[in-house]
């Protein structure tokens, strides 16, 4: 094992209307505080009943898909908690991910795709 899912991250184009969703469909605390995340108008969370945390990014220009329209893919991506961001990315290299951005050291993350093109996002838990 690599890392611990830290949260699901979905885009999209009204991050605290999509929260509030959410919360109506499964229940939870809309922007609990958290020292993992700040919240804005385009991030939001939302911290379920079942323990899982869902994020809400906010886009420019959101493109929602239109399922089962591959032309319109679905987005989301996936955050991982690590404790050492260079042995995780040895890891996940080995596993056949993509390394999309490293940033710099004081940023805390690296973004990755998935053998399939999808991203997440390893984080110095």
């Amino acid at each position: 094992m690599i890392g611990r899912l830290q949260c699901v991250v979905l885009d999209c184009p009204d991050a605290p209307a999509l929260a509030r969703f959410y919360q109506g469909l499964v229940g939870g605390e809309i922007n609990r505080p958290d020292p993992r995340w700040s919240v804005d108008d385009a991030w939001a969370t939302l911290h379920t009943d079942a323990g899982l945390v869902l994020v809400f990014q906010g886009v420019d220009d959101y493109r929602p898909p239109r399922w089962p329209d591959p032309a319109h893919p679905q987005h989301f991506h996936l955050d991982i908690d690590v404790e050492d961001l260079d042995r995780a990315r040895e890891g996940v290299l080995r596993l056949g991910a993509t390394l999309l951005d490293a940033g710099d050291d004081t940023r805390g993350w690296h973004v990755y795709a998935d053998p399939a093109g999808h991203p997440f996002c390893l984080l110095r838990g």
